[in-house]
């Protein structure tokens, strides 16, 4: 019997995975609220990190605030689900990695607008980003975006040595990524920061709804004897009882 794929597997009891989201999004609005209300507390380190911008180090930021941004970002979700899809033919997983990602995202932009935190103040820094930033800064949706990304390629790959190693790149790339926004003086290190919890919190939520709720209800996802059909059959009484 072929194993079902690892990112297909989701055992935590959605209430749980409900309320771990919940409590995330109001440690993360609320926390977004004081950081505004503080002010540019955070210019002292924005303007240390800045300074930082010139040389190699300037050119990666630059390339990576365009080239991860919104559209690049969709651009890239879409090609990554037809080369997994390719890969696994399988349209569950290929699905479950794009709304994972695509709802991760995107709901982090209800938080910006609710929170509307300035970025940091350009004319303080000493190598300001050109153009000018003008939208909301918390929580980065960059970092969202790459945090998601890479969260759920781990989940993609089962337990073991491979997963561990996986999880530490992982990290080393939310991190340098992380830094290097925080260099090119677009966002505060806070608002990195929220985007990981929020990614963290709320996507175990979105997988699970979607593998658990959403995949047995949609059979043209779903080959018939799958794992996933099976626990609709267990779910749905058969008709006359």
């Amino acid at each position: 019997m072929k194993s079902q794929p690892k990112i297909l597997t989701s055992t935590t009891p959605i209430s749980r995975l409900l309320i771990v989201a919940l409590i995330t999004v109001a440690i993360v609005v609320a926390a977004g609220f004081a950081f505004r209300a503080l002010g540019n507390f955070e210019m002292p380190l924005s303007h240390a990190l800045n300074a930082l911008h010139h040389g190699a180090l300037g050119t990666l930021g630059n390339v990576l605030y365009h080239d991860v941004g919104p559209v690049p970002a969709v651009l890239a979700t879409i090609v990554l689900t037809g080369i997994i899809l390719l890969v696994n033919r399988d349209l569950r997983v290929a699905s479950t990695f794009a709304v994972t990602i695509a709802a991760t995202w995107l709901s982090v932009v209800a938080v910006k607008v609710i929170v509307d935190r300035p970025r940091p103040d350009a004319a303080l820094l000493p190598f300001p980003f050109h153009p000018i930033q003008v939208d909301a800064s918390y929580p980065s949706g960059h970092a969202t975006f790459i945090t998601a990304l890479v969260v759920v390629l781990v989940a993609m790959i089962a337990s073991g040595r491979v997963r561990t190693i996986a999880i530490a790149i992982g990290a080393l790339i939310v991190a340098s990524a992380g830094f290097l926004l925080a260099v090119d003086g677009v966002h505060y290190t806070t608002d990195v920061l929220a985007s990981i919890v929020w990614v963290l919190g709320v996507a175990p939520l979105v997988r699970g709804l979607w593998v658990r709720v959403a995949l047995p209800r949609l059979p043209f996802l779903t080959p018939r004897g799958s794992r996933t059909s099976s626990i609709v059959n267990q779910v749905t009484p058969p008709a006359g009882r």
